[in-house]
């Protein structure tokens, strides 16, 4: 579904980001786990087409990202606050995203009455335009909103920041239920070790822009990437 050949992204005379061949199963769900710097962000603005790369490219259902917009249709994100409309209301926001993904008014409150726990009364008839709710609730509003027309492939960056304990454990589980739909491939980048692992089934691991490893997730997964950035904190 998703496939990244020889990619990279170079900024002055500094490479970023830089990765032979990573290819992503449809149906998957796909951790992206590294320290700051590690090229995480860079590789999903790439899969955007939010940025170019400076070599390779990369394919969704064959079609490049740079090249055509048709990979669009199948497509949506949530990476920060910019991808959000500060001066809409909640409501007015879902209901923009829904008309873009062909759905009326009516479909998408429908829709969104699954969400009512992880909204927690904070987000609906709230009285509030977008840019005067905390950054969680910014943050709950901008993945609900990746989730509209239900995509074939959601990308997530850093879904987990800025949630309190209780949102994050509420955001595992509704991650949990989508993928119980095996269409449905979710790409997440998390500084998050142990909630990325829980929710994976893969987890690609970046360092200073070089994919390092690749595993499948096991009861192991969690302490193999402790036990390599607790030594690589000590270089």
């Amino acid at each position: 579904m998703i496939s990244i050949q020889n990619i990279s992204k170079i900024y002055g005379n500094k490479k970023v980001l830089d990765i032979d061949r990573l290819d992503i199963a449809k149906g998957e769900s796909f951790g992206l786990v590294g320290n700051n710097g590690a090229g995480k962000t860079t590789l999903f603005s790439l899969l955007l087409d939010l940025i170019e790369p400076t070599t390779g490219f990369i394919e969704i259902n064959g079609a490049k990202v740079n090249e055509n917009e048709n990979w669009k249709k199948s497509v949506s994100a949530f990476i920060d606050e910019t991808f959000l409309i500060g001066y809409l209301t909640p409501e007015e926001y879902f209901y923009f995203l829904g008309e873009l993904r062909g759905q009326n008014k009516e479909q998408v409150m429908a829709f969104l009455e699954q969400f009512a726990d992880f909204f927690n009364g904070e987000i609906l008839n709230a009285g509030k335009y977008i840019r005067d709710l905390s950054k969680g609730n910014q943050k709950k509003v901008g993945i609900v909103g990746a989730l509209i027309g239900t995509p074939d492939i959601i990308v997530l960056d850093e879904p987990f920041a800025n949630l309190d304990p209780s949102t994050q454990i509420k955001l595992k589980k509704l991650i949990k239920s989508w993928l119980q739909n095996e269409q449905v491939t979710f790409l997440i980048s998390s500084h998050d070790l142990a909630h990325t692992t829980e929710v994976s089934d893969r987890i690609v691991l970046l360092n200073k822009g070089m994919l390092v490893k690749d595993i499948r997730t096991s009861p192991e997964t969690l302490k193999e990437l402790e036990a390599f950035f607790e030594t690589s904190a000590e270089i």
